[in-house]
């Protein structure tokens, strides 16, 4: 079994409040869900209104098939939401 983690640093251009930024990762991380089938979570800067970490998860018994899905992902975001710039996205197998 291979499970893939990617850990996605964001820099949100757009946002003024805390209120503001929950409601925009919320949206992202059902959309994701939604879209590939991944495990998705803000794991880290909760407090902080212009910074987000998410992270996503995906299971399968091909490193391919995992790469893959995690790949699209990221894609996906910097395609459909320029509002949220991806500063980094590191890619563990566990």
């Amino acid at each position: 079994m291979i499970v893939g983690v990617c850990v996605l640093e964001l820099r949100l251009s757009n946002v003024r409040s805390l209120k503001q930024k929950r409601s925009q990762i919320k949206s992202v991380l059902a959309r994701l869900r939604r879209e590939f089938n991944v495990s998705v979570s803000e794991t880290s800067h909760n407090d902080l209104w212009q910074s987000a970490q998410i992270s996503l998860v995906t299971v399968s018994n091909n490193r391919t098939v995992v790469e893959g899905v995690l790949r699209k992902s990221v894609l996906w975001l910097e395609i459909n939401r320029p509002d949220m710039f991806v500063v980094s996205a590191d890619i563990e197998w566990r």
